[in-house]
């Protein structure tokens, strides 16, 4: 529902996820990674069941934990998980199929409470997946973005979203701004014109 009508069903009660709901959802999401995967046209980078599930789980128990707080302290850390993996191509985008709506629930959490633990927990997992936090303003001074951005799709996804966002901050980092203005080439002002162009001297 989340991904085709941009709305979710929330509970009055935490539910626990089954194994063959998580079967369900992994089938599921492979098929969606295929449908995404025509638009980037690389056949190299396969879909990460792993990676979608957890990421769903992520998302699934952030929004429950939004509206259901009481008696919940306890069980935060085992509802949201850090992803063991090795945090490549194939699961950064595999994860992004639902944590590209985290940055909404974290927004919601905020006005409500901005000292919530959630918060911080949930803005940890984007900051390491933060391709699907492109948008929301996340602490990526610790990224190498040579090596980072060192994968052909992924730049380019990467890119594509910086300008669909219109993140200003990521795109004023001086690789990444090299990146987009070459790009856009003679075309810049028809595709970002209020984009300021990085150089040596107004770094």
């Amino acid at each position: 529902m989340l991904r085709n009508n941009e709305c979710i069903t929330l509970f009055s009660n935490l539910l626990k996820i089954s194994i063959q709901e998580e079967e369900d959802a992994a089938a599921y999401f492979e098929t969606e990674f295929e449908k995404e995967r025509l638009e980037f046209l690389s056949d190299k980078v396969i879909c990460n069941t792993k990676a979608a599930v957890w990421a769903a789980k992520v998302l699934y128990y952030s929004a429950q934990l939004y509206v259901i707080r009481e008696n919940t302290e306890k069980d935060i850390n085992d509802l949201i998980t850090v992803f063991k993996g090795r945090r490549d191509v194939s699961e950064i985008l595999s994860a992004d199929l639902s944590l590209r709506f985290l940055p909404q629930i974290i927004i919601a959490l905020y006005s409500t409470d901005p000292e919530d633990v959630l918060i911080k927990m949930l803005e940890n997992i984007l900051t390491k997946f933060h391709y699907s936090g492109i948008g929301y303003d996340l602490d990526l001074k610790d990224v190498n973005w040579e090596k980072e951005l060192e994968d052909n799709t992924y730049r380019k996804l990467y890119l594509e979203r910086i300008v669909e966002k219109r993140d200003y901050k990521l795109a004023e980092i001086p690789l990444i701004n090299k990146l987009l203005v070459a790009e856009f080439g003679m075309h810049k002002d028809a595709f970002w014109r209020e984009l300021k162009i990085i150089t040596e001297e107004n770094q």
